[in-house]
């Protein structure tokens, strides 16, 4: 099977911080690196690290080459268009506890073509997935297709917008959000009818609400940079699924996958890949054995 993306690619400035800036207030960054981001990308790279077949649907302009040449290293299939508007970017300032905060440029990923999307998912099929964030344009254009040929829709609902997400609700199957996304759209539109719900909630785990809830657990670590880190989880979770594991299986891996994204500094070029999470799992897995079989002290 194969898992179909419809997203942005970025150009990530990261600026090292004392703290995030107040407003009015300059600030002098510690270090500066650039590096490949944006929903879209950090989910399909997520995807291939994860092993899984991947293609990406995006748009890039006369500056993209390099970006797209990194997602092909990775294990995406790139499928990108090229205009004469410039390649997004991000800057991403990130201070000393891993918050960050983002101001982005949606350049080339809001001049997606009709045209180009239809080439690129005309192979798709009943059992592959799609997924979809708001960072371009023709998201629902997209579902609508991917509906139609009978594969799975993923839709992360960021960056968030209620008429967005109001839209493509009747054309998803799995919607995605983080705790204030989700606390936002009840306030807006109450319950909303869709078959899964999938709520990340940071350190504390996230949920899965359709069919059957299943929480899991944030694993705990260090973290250094908390950017991209449900990207990486969402393209992990798709892997899985695509891949056959169990739900709980599926959200257990990807969970593994994002904290170890979080104790290294980038977005897409931080994600692990499937061996350095399956051994991460491991040895998560020994350390509780032992815990469970250390005797007693009284």
């Amino acid at each position: 099977m194969t898992v179909y993306n419809l997203g942005s690619i970025n150009i990530d400035h990261f600026y090292r911080v004392p703290h995030i800036p107040a407003p009015g207030e300059t600030l002098a960054a510690v270090s500066h690196t650039t590096g490949l981001g944006g929903k879209g990308a950090n989910q399909s790279v997520a995807v291939a690290r994860a092993g899984a077949r991947v293609i990406h649907i995006g748009t890039v302009g006369p500056d993209g080459t390099p970006w797209v040449d990194r997602m092909a290293e990775y294990g995406v299939t790139p499928c990108v268009a090229r205009v004469e508007t410039a390649t997004a970017h991000a800057n991403i300032c990130v201070d000393t506890a891993g918050e960050n905060m983002i101001v982005i440029y949606a350049g080339a990923n809001r001049e997606q073509s009709l045209t180009h999307l239809k080439t690129a998912m005309a192979d798709g099929a009943s059992g592959d997935f799609l997924l979809l964030q708001n960072e371009t344009n023709l998201t629902f254009e997209a579902a609508q297709m991917a509906r139609q040929k009978g594969m799975q829709v993923i839709y992360s609902a960021a960056p968030f917008d209620v008429e967005a997400v109001r839209q493509m609700l009747p054309i998803i199957d799995t919607l995605v959000l983080n705790e204030v996304e989700a606390t936002q759209l009840a306030s807006a539109l109450g319950d909303v009818d869709v078959p899964a719900m999938l709520i990340t909630r940071g350190g504390d785990g996230v949920t899965w609400r359709g069919g059957e809830e299943v929480s899991q657990p944030a694993f705990a670590v260090t973290p250094v940079d908390t950017t991209g880190a449900g990207d990486c989880f969402i393209g992990y979770v798709a892997a899985g699924l695509d891949q056959g594991l169990g739900l709980a299986q599926a959200l257990r891996r990807a969970s593994a996958a994002s904290a170890i994204q979080v104790t290294r500094y980038g977005t897409a070029d931080a994600i692990p890949t499937k061996d350095e999470t399956d051994a991460f799992l491991a040895e998560r897995e020994t350390e509780y054995r032992s815990r469970d079989n250390a005797p007693s002290r009284r």
